[in-house]
């Protein structure tokens, strides 16, 4: 007895179908659609202002203080916030007797002498630099976030003035001035 087995075209490529459509299915099922989200990102800047100060010695004084000024200038270096008003004052320094208006300098040891000064905004000494006490005016500005590179401070020139006096005993006469900046 002869026994023919035929595979139909037909069963072996339905075959063929179904396994991949069971393939598909399984693949499918896993993978998922991809999903999205958002999220804010952000950076608060706030008004902020650093300051230095260069010290400003006067040249040594000779018989002369006695009919002519001796001048100085010394700088405040600040950088503020871009946009950021400030205001430096000022104050009357730690001479004896002094005020915001006319600034003295402090002998040393047991001299007790002492030498006026004035504190500027401008060479001439028009516009006393104060804490707007006394006649006198801050420096006032506005912040520019230290320049386009970020690393330049603003610059304010401090012009200091030995107005003509009485000639006080030789000696180093000092007085310490504290800047500060409101903004």
């Amino acid at each position: 007895m002869i026994v023919k087995r035929t595979t139909s075209a037909i069963s072996a490529t339905a075959m063929f179908a179904a396994a991949a459509a069971i393939l598909l299915a399984c693949f499918s099922a896993g993978a998922g659609s991809p999903q999205t989200t958002t999220f804010h990102v952000s950076l608060t800047v706030v008004n902020d202002c650093t300051i230095s100060a260069t010290d400003l010695t006067f040249p040594s004084a000779t018989s002369a203080l006695a009919t002519t000024p001796i001048f100085a200038s010394s700088t405040i270096s600040v950088t503020c916030t871009t946009g950021d008003p400030y205001s430096v004052s000022l104050d009357k320094g730690t001479g004896a007797g002094t005020t915001v208006a006319l600034r003295t300098l402090n002998g040393t040891g047991s001299n007790v002498s002492t030498v006026q000064y004035l504190l500027c905004h401008d060479s001439a000494c028009s516009s006393i630099w104060g804490d707007a006490t006394g006649g006198t005016t801050p420096a006032t500005g506005t912040g520019n976030g230290g320049g386009t590179t970020g690393t330049v401070p603003q610059t304010i020139t401090v012009y200091g003035e030995v107005p003509p006096q009485t000639i006080p005993p030789a000696d180093t006469y000092t007085s310490l001035e504290t800047a500060t900046i409101t903004f």
